[in-house]
Parts: structure tokens; C-alpha cells; sequence
């Protein structure tokens, strides 16, 4: 029996944001669980689908003695201040230190973590992390599908692998699998040999689905490329709205020698490269996206889905820009619901005015987006509600989501889900928990840009993605980048 130590740390920052993410935000429930300490990591993450979770279960399993650590997260925003991170990773070093000695450790991190002073923070946690316990323990690591992996993630950690599915799907199964060759390393004393490349171009959020070409097939062959030679293969599209050097995707293989992860590396960024063209899908503007759905859905019974994807909170927006639902309103949609629009000083307004009550708001455009000021509006209560409930979908299936005071309002006709916290809205639970079953609309607005997929593609008759203003710029090409490196294309 080996004494290992687990913990996590995730954050994927949006550099072109304007939120930062303190420590109170780490702190915080919302659609993940709270900073967690020692045992209390455990119950946490319990039943939540995590990656996390999927390691404890294996080491668990395999009667290993588990050292909790912490855990914690931070809904994406911009970065991470120094106040934060420096607080946060002298917690996770000195637990460390205590726990000492270890046979190995497992961490369930992002990758795509920018701070105020440093452009790769896990990176640098690594580093210290690597300095504290000696060049020999076992480290091994989950990434998300959109770490932008960096050279220092990759020489601190003995393995890292990532997930394969966006929506995100497999978390668990990742840190299953990660565990698993943990395991391995401890037992065998196993050296792997890692290899490392970087893509010449750069994949737009949208565009890394997994359920659509050309991820679809790249994320299907590489279980097939694992074997004797090569323990681990991994390809991370890259998160396109961090602003740092080693923005972009990345390919990473560990094998029993060096040849075999070099070579594994090389021949699957060929494969991306033959298919860098196939990297697109129409993003329509708002006006044509709505006037389609309006089409569509008279000619069609069933739900159109409008995915709001530049104000989705899951790649840094602010979740309260209003353009989608004013041009919903505009072309005057009835019987649609939107959201979720973060916005509490609204939500305390419709708590003191009461359910069937009328008031006028100022709705959303409070975070100083610069496309977006409040919509005026007049508003009636449909309901209130506490914002707490778990979650059924694929991706958040036994989260204790936490959303803060919450109101269902009506504007002009249009549903709209209202909440104190921000939300990627990619569980229909979020809408149930509002008294709206979704399937019951004709059309639905929601933040979210692609894990929405796995929980509404059933209910849509058809699905289309919105330009609408908000921080979560999906073409690459309309950034102005400081740090990126010049070798990586935005187009």
C-alpha cells in the first residue's frame, strides 16, 4: 500500500475579461464545490463528476493510504490576482509539507491558469511544488480539454494526461486513468519518457467539440495509439482566450522510451495539420440567428436552442450581456425563456416587489463589458426561487449547484432566468430549478457555448450558435495578443 496525497486547483482564465478572480471566488460554492480542506475534500467531491473524483475511486480501490489535500475552483474569468494564487498555493505547499513522506501525488488542474504576475500558473505551482518534494516523487497530473500546456507543466510532472470529450464527459474517466498510471509508476517504478509539441495554429473555443468534425475523430483515435511504447497520449486543443505565450493547442505523449513518445507526437500533429481546414461551423449574427430560429420553428415543431456562446460564463464572460435576449424581443419571440443572466441587484429588486408583481430594471450590463449597458426594461415576477439544487446532466450530474438568490421575470413575453452568481447554462436542471422545463419552449436562449450539447441536443430540433456581444470572442483573429507567440496563427 503506497500513502498518496490528492488535491485539485482549477481555473481557466479568460485574459480578455474584465473580472478577476479573487480568493473569496475559490472560496465560494457555485457549480462546483468550495475550497475543501483534508477531510473535507472528500465529502466535497463526492458524487460530484470530477476528475478528482474518478482518481479517488481507483486509489481507493486499490487500498492505497489517501492524503487529502485541498480542492478548489473559480467559475473562468479573467486573472487570477497574485493575492490569490499566492494564498491558495502556500495552503496546498505547506499540507504538502506535513504530509511528507509520500510515494506520490495526484492533481486535478486546468491548465489554462493566468495570475496577475505570472502567465502559467500552474506551471509555477508545479515548480514550487517539484522544489518541496524532490525530483523522484511521482507527480501526475488531469489537464482539461483546454489547458494551454506549457514546457514547465510538462518537465515538473511525471505524467500528465487530459480529456478527451468537450462537452466535458469523461472528467472522472480522466482521473481514473490518470490514477491508474499513478499506480503503475509506484509499483513498477516506471520512468516514462515524455514528449511534447505545439500546434502552428490555433483552435477557436467552439471548434474543439468533440461531437463534430474534425475533433471528433482525432479525440476517437487516440486510445488506439496507446500501447506498450506509448503508456499515455493526449491532445489539448488550448484555451484561444488566454493571452500568454504558450497560448494554443498541444500534443503530449509519455512512453517507455524516448523514441516512442517522439514519435507519437510528431505523426499525431500531422494528422491535426491535415486537418486544420476542417476546424469551422457557422456562427451566426443576431439578427440572422434569430430571424433563422423564428424560421425554423415555424416550420418545425419541437425547441430551437440559441447558444449565447460570447457571453458564456464557462469561458469567462460575465453572463449578464442582453443582446440576445433584446433582439429576441426585438423580432418579437414569444414563448422562449433566456438564460442564465447573472445579475443580483435585479434579483433583490424582484424579491422585494414580490411574485406577480410588476417593477422596471436595469437588467444585466453591470460588469462593464463595453458593448453592453443595462437594459431598461419592465419586469414581472413569475417566481422566486434559492438558487440551490443538484445538478442531471452529463457534465454537472451530482453537483450541488449553488446560484445564489434567484427570480424567474418576464420581459416583453420572453422568460427570462435571472441569478446572483454566474452559470454556464449546460444542464436542464438549471431551468427546472426556475419551474421551466425547456423542452416546453419554442426557443431557448442560453449562455453556454458547447457544454450545453450533451444535455440539450436531445430536445433541439435544431441548434444554432450566436454572435451576441460579450467577452468570450469566438474568432481568434479579432484579439489583440501582447504574448502569444509569433508562430501560432489565429486563422
Amino acid at each position: 500500500m503506497s500513502r498518496i496525497a490528492v488535491g485539485g486547483w482549477q481555473h481557466e482564465t479568460n485574459t480578455f475579461a474584465a473580472k478577476k478572480a479573487e480568493y473569496y471566488d475559490f472560496e465560494r460554492a457555485d457549480e462546483w464545490p468550495p475550497l475543501s480542506v483534508g477531510e473535507d475534500l472528500f465529502t466535497a467531491t463526492r458524487g460530484v463528476h470530477l476528475p478528482i473524483t474518478g482518481a479517488i475511486e481507483v486509489l481507493q480501490k486499490s487500498n492505497h493510504e489517501l492524503v487529502p489535500i485541498l480542492w478548489c475552483s473559480a467559475t473562468p474569468c479573467s486573472y487570477v490576482t497574485e493575492d490569490a494564487f499566492e494564498r491558495i498555493c502556500e495552503q496546498f505547499l505547506k499540507r504538502i509539507k506535513k504530509s511528507l513522506p509520500l510515494d506520490g501525488i495526484y492533481l486535478d488542474l486546468h491548465g489554462a491558469m493566468v495570475c496577475e504576475h505570472l502567465q502559467d500558473g500552474e506551471g509555477e505551482f508545479l515548480r514550487r511544488l517539484r522544489a518541496m518534494v524532490g525530483k523522484d516523487l511521482p507527480i501526475a497530473v488531469s489537464l482539461d480539454l483546454h489547458a494551454n500546456v506549457t514546457p514547465e507543466m510538462v518537465e515538473h510532472a511525471s505524467v500528465i494526461d487530459i480529456f478527451r470529450t468537450y462537452p466535458h464527459i469523461d472528467m472522472g474517466e480522466t482521473g481514473a486513468r490518470v490514477a491508474g498510471l499513478l499506480g503503475q509508476i509506484i509499483a513498477h517504478n516506471m520512468k516514462l519518457y515524455s514528449s511534447y509539441g505545439q500546434s502552428d495554429f490555433m483552435i477557436a473555443l467552439n471548434f474543439g467539440c468533440s461531437l463534430i468534425e474534425p475533433c471528433k475523430s482525432l479525440y476517437a483515435e487516440l486510445p488506439e495509439l496507446i500501447n506498450s511504447e506509448v503508456r499515455s497520449m493526449s491532445f489539448a486543443c488550448g484555451f484561444h482566450l488566454s493571452d500568454i505565450y504558450h497560448v494554443g493547442p498541444s500534443v503530449l505523449a509519455y512512453g517507455v522510451d524516448q523514441q516512442s513518445a517522439d514519435n507519437a507526437v510528431s505523426n499525431f500533429l500531422c494528422k491535426m495539420n491535415e486537418k486544420r481546414e476542417e476546424f469551422g461551423q457557422k456562427i451566426w449574427t443576431l439578427k440572422e440567428g434569430v430571424s433563422e430560429a423564428i424560421s425554423l420553428q415555424s416550420q418545425h415543431s419541437g425547441t430551437v436552442v440559441l447558444a449565447d456562446t460570447q457571453d458564456n460564463p464557462g469561458g469567462g464572460g460575465s453572463g449578464d450581456t442582453t443582446g440576445l435576449l433584446q433582439e429576441l424581443i426585438a423580432q418579437g419571440v414569444e414563448d422562449a425563456i433566456f438564460g442564465v443572466l447573472s445579475d443580483p441587484k435585479t434579483v433583490n429588486q424582484a424579491i422585494g416587489a414580490g411574485i406577480g408583481s410588476c417593477f422596471t430594471a436595469e437588467l444585466g450590463g453591470k460588469s462593464g463589458h463595453p458593448d453592453q449597458l443595462p437594459y431598461s426594461c419592465t419586469c414581472e415576477v413569475k417566481g422566486l426561487f434559492d438558487g440551490n439544487f443538484v445538478a442531471t446532466g452529463p457534465m454537472y450530474k451530482g453537483a450541488n449547484m449553488t446560484l445564489g438568490q434567484c427570480a424567474l421575470l418576464e420581459v416583453s413575453g420572453v422568460l427570462v432566468a435571472v441569478s446572483s452568481i454566474p452559470i454556464q447554462t449546460a444542464d436542464q436542471a438549471i431551468f427546472r430549478h426556475f419551474g421551466v422545463d425547456p423542452v416546453s419552449k419554442t426557443i431557448v436562449g442560453l449562455k453556454s457555448s458547447v457544454h450545453f450539447r450533451n444535455d440539450f441536443t436531445e430536445l433541439a430540433s435544431a441548434i444554432l450558435v450566436i454572435a451576441a456581444p460579450g467577452a468570450v470572442f469566438a474568432d481568434p483573429a479579432s484579439l489583440h495578443y501582447l504574448n502569444k507567440r509569433s508562430q501560432i496563427l489565429c486563422k
